[in-house]
């Protein structure tokens, strides 16, 4: 389902310094959200390097959707550290319908702006969020 959103040049920008971790977006993560009018996905937050996953989570409202990319690292079952960028689409069940549709509908818009990014993570609620349970599982099948 396409819903005509466009992705902003500063999302594609600050996203392309973002992945190759330099400045002036050399950040933890980023949240995403749609303009007011529906048309646009813009930058909403953007998380320091000191942030944690705590923080990132923190940071996403509980009844409005949203997407973010956070840069985490986690260590596999035979001790390598890994880091991966993780793109995470937020529509809690709490939402307004038309707010899940267009976020819905706009994911894809936003997903092929962000090249390179392989683990993707759909949450509704706090329990899909759970690092242990949820995003760690997701990072270690790419390995």
């Amino acid at each position: 389902m396409s819903t005509g959103v466009t992705v902003s040049g500063d999302v594609v920008s600050s996203f392309t310094s973002f992945k190759l971790k330099r400045k002036p977006h050399h950040c933890k993560y980023f949240i995403y959200k749609l303009c007011d009018d529906f048309r646009t996905i813009v930058v909403d937050k953007i998380g320091a390097l000191e942030k944690t996953y705590d923080d990132f989570c923190s940071d996403l409202p509980p009844n409005e959707c949203r997407y973010g990319m956070i840069d985490l690292d986690t260590v596999t079952n035979d001790g390598r550290k890994v880091n991966k960028l993780v793109f995470i689409t937020w529509t809690p069940d709490c939402a307004k319908i038309k707010n899940k549709m267009v976020y819905a509908g706009s994911k894809e818009a936003l997903k092929s702006a962000l090249p390179g990014v392989g683990i993707q993570v759909q949450a509704t609620d706090a329990q899909d969020l759970d690092f242990e349970e949820s995003i760690k599982p997701a990072m270690l099948k790419f390995n």
